[in-house]
């Protein structure tokens, strides 16, 4: 017995020495199966506007209890924030960086519908030290450094961040190479995202490179610029792939406890293209009315594309270096970067769980990675992301045993949020009542 009081677990113990009082609230759990409940350790509230409003719903629905905004306009991700905790028993927990610290010139800079306005273009240390204390003032839990910063830039952030108690995350600076930016305090890392730079065995020869690139780019858009140097170099890194070298960088990261947030359904989606899924398509209904047709639309432009050889290359490597990570003690976070590329918020999450035990990890490890991983990334572990007495009352009831098959993440039968319970019917009614919605403008 699971006994839930006050938003906590109360008591555990066995029906013999838990009677329970029919006063309660009692629910048979026989022959179903209880974890914590599902964290996606990176989304975007902001990616999307018009989407946000809906999100909520999807990420409950779904069994996603906690998330972690990685990047957004202040004032618009804290307003998320405020709202998650004005409805705890009804949302998930909602944790911020605020937007990407970038340099100049920085990425999501709003210059295309693919790069929205996520970011901060930052030209001094002066700069970044104003904006990293300006957003943990506001209640920002994480910052994100981007990859344009400049590395005396990147070392002022790390010692914000390092005065405050706050944990960095973000991608490794292109000007930087992965061990300088992992001794220097960067405690998590999303997407592997130039891991593979610092994997060859000609990365010096690419980092000269790379600042050569950066300085004749300096007026240039930074989403332009940033693609110019990912073409130019990561089928590069990626042929000349080291094995020793890469050895030396994952043991910097593992000495350091440098997180990784592998989001592999984002990586490699367009090579496993799980959206053209039947079952993944279905979710698209419970999107605002006009996204989700651009999304349908989207879908279908795919069906005449064929991968590139090495984008299953790349695909294939992300997944080895996984397996290499996890093998190392790195830490692992399961993220997703919903809603970019067709990633449905909340679904997509037990997709990434899915690829995390295809690369390597056992189905135990890849709960771990959405459940008590996380909370112990925010110093939470003795609030969140185990079953345990005085545990706040997170917890997902399934219909089948995910230690037997990852998938049965998916046969959810009930919510529990805050010690609320929302049964299969009320997560139904959910997700009916998103349908048809219209944009909001």
């Amino acid at each position: 017995n699971v006994v839930i009081k006050d938003g906590k677990i109360l008591q555990l113990g066995s029906t013999s020495k838990l009677p329970l009082s029919i006063e309660n609230e009692i629910i048979d759990g026989t022959g179903q199966f209880m974890i914590p409940g599902l964290w996606d350790a990176h989304v975007h509230f902001a990616y999307i506007e018009d989407l946000s409003h809906s999100m909520f719903d999807l990420f409950l629905a779904f069994g996603i209890t906690s998330v972690r905004d990685t990047g957004g306009k202040t004032g618009f991700v804290v307003e998320w924030k405020k709202r998650a905790k004005r409805n705890s028993k009804d949302a998930p927990r909602v944790m911020i960086a605020g937007p990407l610290l970038d340099g100049v010139p920085n990425v999501y800079d709003g210059s295309a519908p693919s790069r929205p306005p996520l970011s901060v273009g930052l030209e001094s240390i002066r700069d970044v030290e104003v904006e990293a204390n300006k957003l943990i003032n506001v209640g920002a839990d994480l910052l994100k450094a981007y990859e344009m910063l400049k590395p005396h830039q990147f070392e002022a952030l790390c010692r914000v961040a390092k005065e405050k108690a706050v944990p960095l995350t973000g991608h490794v600076p292109l000007s930087m190479d992965v061990i300088s930016a992992s001794n220097m305090g960067l405690n998590s890392m999303e997407h592997l995202r130039n891991l593979e730079l610092s994997c060859a065995s000609n990365s010096d020869e690419l980092l000269a490179k790379r600042k050569e690139l950066l300085f004749d780019g300096r007026n240039d858009p930074g989403g332009i610029l940033r693609s110019r140097i990912h073409s130019a170099q990561r089928q590069n890194a990626i042929e000349n792939y080291d094995e020793k070298k890469a050895d030396e960088v994952l043991a910097v990261l593992a000495k350091n406890q440098t997180w990784q947030i592998p989001t592999l359904a984002l990586s490699n989606g367009s090579v496993n293209r799980p959206f053209e899924r039947p079952e993944w398509q279905a979710t698209f209904d419970y999107l605002p009315d006009t996204l989700a047709q651009r999304w349908t639309d989207g879908v279908a432009s795919f069906a005449d594309r064929t991968p590139r050889e090495f984008d299953k290359e790349y695909a294939d490597w992300k997944m080895e270096i996984v397996r290499k990570i996890h093998e190392a003690g790195i830490g692992i976070m399961a993220g997703t970067d919903c809603p970019i590329f067709f990633l449905t918020p909340g679904y997509s999450l037990h997709e990434e769980l899915d690829l995390l035990v295809q690369a390597g990890l056992t189905t135990q490890e890849a709960l771990q990675t959405a459940t008590y991983n996380p909370a112990k990334y925010f110093k939470m572990e003795n609030e969140l992301g185990s079953i345990k007495e005085n545990m706040i009352a997170d917890l997902l009831i399934l219909d089948a045993n995910p230690l037997e098959d990852i998938k049965n993440t998916r046969a959810l039968n009930t919510v529990i949020k805050d010690g609320k319970v929302h049964n299969r019917t009320q997560l139904d009614i959910l997700l009916a009542g998103l349908k048809g919605v219209k944009l909001v403008k």
